[in-house]
């Protein structure tokens, strides 16, 4: 699936942490239902200033489970996800590409860093790469039809 060509997506899209450093892949279960990693975490200091990778308005902004995340809605139905995040915007907000919506709380199950932060992405209840929002995610070759 195409989300938007690179160079598109270069020119409206941007690392949520700097300097970026993916610690783990997207990794998206066989079937919905079962276990996977449905973003990836990028290794970043605590407190780290988190950014909106894409223009967008802010759809959600608290807490789930005790850790906070943050939604925001952009273009083409596509949804990003950040979590463990302390927002400091409010539903509604408009936001730019590389716009301030927290600072990265301590702690990721499963990250080896003192902070990471599991960016996500989904059009729909579709879960997708978000490294595909910067041309950088996984290409997959599919069989073509054969002719007769």
């Amino acid at each position: 699936m195409v989300l938007l060509p690179s160079l598109l997506a270069a020119l409206l899209f941007g690392w949520p942490v700097a300097p970026p450093a993916v610690t783990r892949p997207f990794d998206p279960p066989a079937q919905p239902w079962l276990a996977g990693h449905r973003g990836v975490d990028l290794a970043a200091p605590p407190l780290a200033v988190v950014r909106s990778a894409g223009p967008g308005t802010v759809l959600f902004a608290g807490p789930v489970a005790g850790r906070g995340v943050v939604s925001v809605a952009h273009t083409s139905g596509l949804r990003t996800t950040y979590e463990p995040v302390t927002a400091s915007v409010s539903v509604g907000d408009v936001v730019a590409r590389g716009d301030p919506i927290g600072r990265l709380e301590a702690g990721h199950p499963g990250c080896e860093a003192a902070a990471c932060l599991h960016w996500g992405l989904r059009r729909g209840s579709l879960y997708l790469d978000p490294l595909a929002l910067l041309g950088l995610g996984r290409v997959r070759l599919l069989p073509t039809p054969q002719r007769r």
